[in-house]
């Protein structure tokens, strides 16, 4: 899946579909169920998006900053709220720096743990865009706790720098 406006392109595991956004790109698992604390919404296994800093409106001027600023929007727009119930707790599962797609990036991973339905993962990797390296990339994953944590690290590790652009549809 190709995010034109941060150059990059994020691999689309299988069972899951992609699409680019005006501000990024998004993927998400095939896999849905009724959310359990509002059954009229729909909620997926897993999910991907990738947003420059300035659309998430996160603070910070580092990668680690930034990476560490989001992880709580990013857990409550995962899994708090009336989707999951409230965010009961969280353990950090992970915090360190990472290479993605030739940029030095960084990331923080969680487990929330929820009032209702799965608990989940949720990461928030940021790194310079290729596209700009002025400006930072964030990419917010949140994954049901009953899905394989290597999704997120498969994913991460297959981020490339986007040699192209556009849709794909014009010939």
């Amino acid at each position: 899946m190709t995010d034109a406006l941060n150059g990059i392109s994020i691999p689309i595991p299988a069972g899951w579909t992609g699409q680019e956004l005006s501000v990024g790109a998004q993927i998400t698992s095939d896999a849905s169920y009724k959310c359990p604390g509002d059954t009229s919404k729909t909620c997926t296994k897993g999910g991907v998006y990738s947003a420059p800093v300035e659309v998430l409106k996160t603070k910070g001027a580092t990668a680690e900053e930034v990476a560490k600023a989001d992880i709580s929007a990013n857990a409550e727009e995962s899994y708090g709220g009336t989707t999951y119930g409230a965010i009961t707790s969280h353990q950090v599962l992970a915090s360190k720096a990472v290479t993605v797609a030739g940029q030095k990036g960084y990331l923080v991973r969680w487990k929330a743990v929820t009032s209702k339905g799965a608990d989940g993962y949720v990461e928030s990797l940021a790194f310079p865009a290729p596209a700009d390296g002025k400006r930072l990339v964030v990419l917010r994953f949140g994954l049901d706790a009953d899905q394989s944590l290597s999704v997120i690290d498969t994913v991460t590790k297959g981020i490339k720098v986007s040699t192209g652009g556009g849709s794909g549809q014009d010939v």
